[in-house]
């Protein structure tokens, strides 16, 4: 069942723990599907590490809850999705997946055998999945080319950290990763920057 609007109309760290388990689905050439194994919470301006001062990434943050926000970082495009009530900048970042269908696809569009280097990060995830900023702006919550299903796995264990790569953090750990999943991106628990 996809996930509703109202699953992310909610505040941003709640729906980033809520999104581990639950499974990320993209209509391609061959229909793609990987579980979320790691996030990350972003708010607007009050976050340091928030990249809401950018104005056009700021309006997409502040818009209604359950978008697509996608931008490119260090030449990765990077997955992220509104949450909260619009007018409120917030959302979460999707850093890993774990590949659950469509691998040779993956495998192809990121020129890797080793099925841990496939989605093991923001931008092995996207670009295994072949997102881009085509899919920006795109309603998660419903049944288009990309949505995201409820859990499928309960049986896990949450761990939370400072952010990975930002400069300046809060004072709440906002990273939210499966204990022990071998595709979380960083498995150490970061401490704070900043």
């Amino acid at each position: 069942m996809v996930l509703p609007k109202k699953f992310y109309d909610r505040d941003a760290a709640l729906v980033a723990e809520e999104l581990l388990g639950c499974i990320i689905v993209k209509r391609d050439d061959e229909l793609l599907k990987g579980m979320i194994v790691e996030t990350e919470a972003y708010y607007g301006l009050s976050d340091p590490a928030s990249r809401a001062r950018n104005k056009s990434i700021g309006e997409i943050m502040g818009g209604e809850a359950g978008r697509a926000f996608i931008y490119m970082v260090h030449g990765n495009w990077l997955f992220n999705i509104t949450t909260m009530k619009k007018g409120v900048q917030a959302g979460v970042l999707i850093r890993a997946v774990e590949p659950i269908k469509g691998m040779e696809i993956m495998r192809k569009r990121r020129g890797r055998e080793n099925i841990r280097e496939l989605t093991s990060g923001p931008g092995k995830f996207t670009q295994a999945f072949g997102i881009d900023s085509r899919h920006n702006g795109l309603r998660i919550y419903r049944r288009e080319e990309i949505y995201i299903e409820g859990r499928k796995e309960k049986n896990f264990q949450v761990e939370r950290s400072y952010r990975i790569g930002v400069s300046r953090d809060m004072d709440i750990p906002l990273r939210f990763y499966i204990k022990g999943n071998r595709f979380v991106s960083f498995p150490k628990n970061v401490k704070k920057s900043g």
